[in-house]
């Protein structure tokens, strides 16, 4: 795969089942919640179920909005799934969305969020307290060692920190 002039090396892969899933439970949840905000007022008429989907409850509206905002993200995610975590020699890239320098990458490391999701996260030499997030381990296709062992074999081949990375 190429890009450009440099050459595209895919480092992660996203596991599909997870995504699907999420997917399904999400438009499951939409459409539950759907039915059962304009299930009371089906008789009169569509206009007045859609307003009732849209402002009746306003706690079932809300979690309407974040079933299908979790669908999108699933969806969106799904169809990166390939190639979610690639360099170019230049450049790392998360997605479609978020890319940081090879040369700024100090390291990779695994840390727990405040709900227990853990994730490979990117220690970033940018004057920042804060590491960027790169893949949640549950939706990772490859181990997370040899993740990081290839993140950080291409900042090393950019002319990054030197590191030892293993090769599998």
């Amino acid at each position: 795969m190429t890009q450009w002039d440099r050459k595209i090396v895919v480092i992660a892969r996203l596991k599909a089942k997870p995504l699907l899933a999420g997917q399904l439970l999400c438009a499951l949840l939409f459409a539950g919640l759907a039915l059962r905000q304009g299930w009371p007022v089906r008789a009169d008429g569509a206009g007045q179920v859609v307003r009732s989907i849209l402002f009746g409850d306003a706690v079932v509206t809300a979690v309407l909005l974040a079933a299908a905002s979790g669908f999108w993200t699933c969806f969106a995610l799904w169809r990166q799934r390939d190639a979610y975590v690639f360099h170019d020699g230049v450049r790392l890239y998360r997605g479609s969305a978020l890319s940081w320098p090879l040369g700024a990458i100090r390291d990779v490391v695994t840390e727990r969020s405040g709900i227990g999701l853990t994730s490979l996260r990117l220690v970033v030499d940018d004057d920042s307290e804060v590491t960027r997030p790169l893949v949640p381990l549950p939706l990772l296709a490859e181990r997370p060692d040899v993740v990081r062992d290839a993140v950080m074999f291409a900042v090393a081949r950019a002319g990054g920190v030197p590191v030892s990375a293993s090769v599998h």
